[in-house]
């Protein structure tokens, strides 16, 4: 007997990927009745039946082979309008991610127009009370759209000291708040916010040594100027002080952050120690933070840094993603985590430094927007970052519209404010936080 015969139904070899003393025929009589348990007491009653002369099927039987094999393979269907035991839904991974998109969406919104209403209000709240109507019709006016203009003492009111006020409080809300999405996606850790590696701090030491040593060589931008190279400064050092063997370790950057952040308090104490009262009185308004000398051209000078770094943070959103797996999966996928972390850095230090230098040092709104804005739509960048810059900008508009309205005719510090209310808030967050997970252990 040969050792392969096609007409043998016991026999097949095992080059044709068959079960050895199996035909193809075989095989797939026996995957379809794995498959298929409706068909197998039909392939049993089959197999019960007398084969026919010459090795032939029964009469009013097909081969096995004439069944497409696409069929076999199929599991059996199940009521009309149901899905198959087993098998799910082709949208049912979708639903989450329509959801989220959504929610997003509606968020975006909301946020949106909770700051165009924040704004109207603003502007037209104060010593000087101005109808919202009113303050519509002048801009209006001033962009050639109709509307008629103010009197003499509101035009001036409204245009030289409550809008630059507004719009500069929207553009420090909006980069700290961004920075804060970007420094937690940068160190995968949801504590993470600008201060953490010195920039604050840095740019608080620029702007004391300027009051301090008396320096005007820039007129009223020296502090300004002073403030933000100094920020820039106190990044690189930090940076480079965390490299090793041409790597940057996160908890290195963290640590020699809080070492920088001593000296740089170290560094403002002195400059205390040795200033005279009105020097220590302007340092400490400067510290406390504060948007009450707000004017057109410190707008234009942090307008330039916000916009630059508010455009180029949502371009690393689907890459901090990756990197929240993890450094070595990020690097599996593709990812040089060492570059990406230096230039979110890099981003970090324009928003944040900008943000400082003309209106002080402003605590917790980097670390409870991005917070708040998990808990509303989930961990992803996509939205996290450009809706931390809007929600930033909602609070700290919000933040000093409080300020000069709730102590009139006094003016609370912005940066007191926020600190008064984000500590507690921030202390309910972490007990929240502890009791969803059962501890820190």
């Amino acid at each position: 007997m040969p050792l392969y015969d096609p007409t043998h139904p016991t026999t097949g070899s095992d080059g044709d990927g068959c079960v050895p003393g199996r035909s193809p025929q075989g095989a797939e009589r026996t995957a379809a009745e794995l498959s298929d348990p409706s068909s197998r007491s039909a392939s049993e009653e089959t197999s019960r039946r007398a084969p026919g002369p010459g090795g032939t099927n029964p009469p009013g039987t097909a081969p096995a082979s004439t069944t497409p094999a696409k069929r076999r393979s199929q599991p059996a269907p199940g009521p009309r309008g149901t899905t198959p035991p087993g098998t799910a839904p082709a949208n049912a991974t979708d639903a989450p991610a329509k959801s989220r998109g959504r929610r997003a969406l509606w968020l975006t919104v909301a946020l949106v127009a909770t700051l165009l209403l924040l704004a109207l209000v603003s502007a037209g709240t104060g010593a000087y009370r101005i109808p919202t109507p009113d303050v519509l019709a002048s801009v209006q006016h001033r962009l050639g759209l109709g509307g008629a203009p103010l009197d003499r003492v509101g035009e001036s009111v409204l245009w030289n000291v409550r809008l630059p006020r507004v719009v500069l409080a929207l553009l420090v809300g909006a980069s700290l708040g961004c920075a804060g999405a970007l420094m937690q996606g940068v160190f995968g850790n949801p504590l993470a916010e600008p201060g953490v590696i010195g920039i604050s701090a840095g740019a608080a030491v620029g702007a004391v040594a300027a009051i301090g040593l008396g320096l005007s060589f820039l007129g009223n931008w020296t502090i300004t100027v002073c403030a933000f190279i100094a920020g820039l400064v106190t990044v690189g050092s930090v940076y480079l002080l965390s490299r090793n063997g041409g790597k940057t370790e996160v908890v290195t950057l963290i640590l020699t952050g809080i070492a920088v952040n001593a000296f740089a308090g170290a560094l403002i104490g002195l400059f205390v120690f040795f200033a005279d009262s009105g020097q220590v009185n302007q340092i400490t308004f400067w510290q406390l933070g504060s948007l009450a000398q707000a004017t057109w051209p410190k707008v234009l000078a942090v307008l330039p840094c916000a916009l630059a770094g508010l455009l180029i943070a949502p371009f690393y959103a689907r890459r901090l993603d990756l990197l929240s797996l993890g450094e070595r999966p990020a690097r599996h996928l593709g990812i040089d985590v060492e570059r990406l972390r230096l230039s979110l850095i890099l981003v970090v230090a324009l928003l944040t430094a900008a943000a400082v230098a003309v209106a002080g040092v402003i605590t917790f709104i980097g670390l409870l927007v991005p917070h708040l804005l998990r808990m509303a739509n989930g961990p992803g960048h996509r939205f996290l970052v450009p809706g931390s810059a809007l929600a930033g900008a909602v609070v700290l508009v919000a933040g000093d519209l409080a300020a000069r309205t709730l102590a009139q005719p006094a003016e609370l510090p912005l940066g007191v404010l926020t600190a008064l209310i984000g500590s507690p808030f921030f202390f309910w967050l972490l007990r929240r936080t502890r009791r969803k997970q059962g501890g820190w252990a």
